[in-house]
Formats: structure tokens, sequence, C-alpha cells
């Protein structure tokens, strides 16, 4: 990864979650795993200012309490939280909840492989995804960033 914040890891099966630690593991991820096991613990953590803002978010969608999709929701609504970029790292291959989930401005939707390897190389490309994305700083607030209309021939805005 590009940067060294946590990844916020939002799986409720143990076995998942150490498949992903030992995926960043055998990979050579250096930024810090923090799991949570439902949605409403990872906005307890977000929303805490002595916790460090993660990188990333990998997020499951199948979860007790409030499940992925309601999670995405509420931080895609939330001012603060929006641009922290989640990946959604699910079993499910349903249509349904790929659209759902992009329709609430996931920035990625990734299907658990079932063997080891598999998964390996999908968290290999994950992380190589990110660690060529470049990022906003969250620390600048939407009134430090100007937007210029661009005014040409037959655009909005021009006297044409």
């Amino acid at each position: 990864m590009r940067s060294l914040k946590p990844i916020l890891l939002i799986e409720d099966d143990t076995v998942d979650a150490m498949t992903v630690k030992r995926a960043f593991n055998d990979l050579h991820v250096m930024n810090t795993l923090i799991r949570v096991v439902n949605g409403e613990q990872a906005l307890e953590y977000l929303r805490d200012s002595a916790n460090a803002e993660p990188c990333v978010v990998l997020l499951d969608l199948n979860m007790p309490k409030m499940n992925g999709v309601e999670f995405l929701k509420i931080v895609k609504a939330d001012g603060k939280l929006r641009r922290i970029p989640v990946v959604v790292l699910t079993t499910s291959k349903a249509d349904q909840d790929r659209f759902e989930c992009f329709n609430c401005s996931a920035a990625g939707y990734i299907v658990k492989p079932v063997d080891y390897k598999g998964f390996v190389e999908a968290m290999r490309i994950f992380n190589l995804y990110w660690t060529l994305s470049e990022l906003p700083d969250n620390n600048l607030d939407n009134k430090d960033v100007e937007i210029e209309n661009v005014v040409t021939n037959g655009i909005v805005g021009s006297d044409n």
C-alpha cells in the first residue's frame, strides 16, 4: 500500500479474518490490520478520533447487527467518512448485491476465492491497486477545495 495507515477489516467470521491476516503476512503488507465484527463496531471505530483513520476498509456483506450495505449507506452519507474507500470482500456473487454496493459508492467488489492460493492472488491484486491509487488527503475540508467551472462554447454557463 502507498499509505501506512491501517486497513480496517469488517468481518464477523474468525476463519475468514485469519485468512486475510495470513494472506497479508504472506504478501508482506506492512499496514496494520484492524478487525471489527460488524458495521456498528466499524462506525464506532471510525467515529472515535483517538483511532487512526484507515487507508481502506475491507467489508463483508453478511454480518449480524448491521450488514455491509447498511454500513455503506451510513458511511457514504457521512461527510467526514465518505472519502474513505470501502472495498467489499464477500462470498456473494449475486448481481443484486453488486448493484446495491456500487450504488452506495463502494470502491470495489471482490468475491472471496474458495482456495487459499486464489485468495492470496486476489489480495495481491487488491494491494497492488491500492499501492498505485492516489487518494485525496482526507484532512481537506470540502470548503478548502476550489472547484473551477470551465466555460466554453456550448457548455452551461456560456453566454453563447
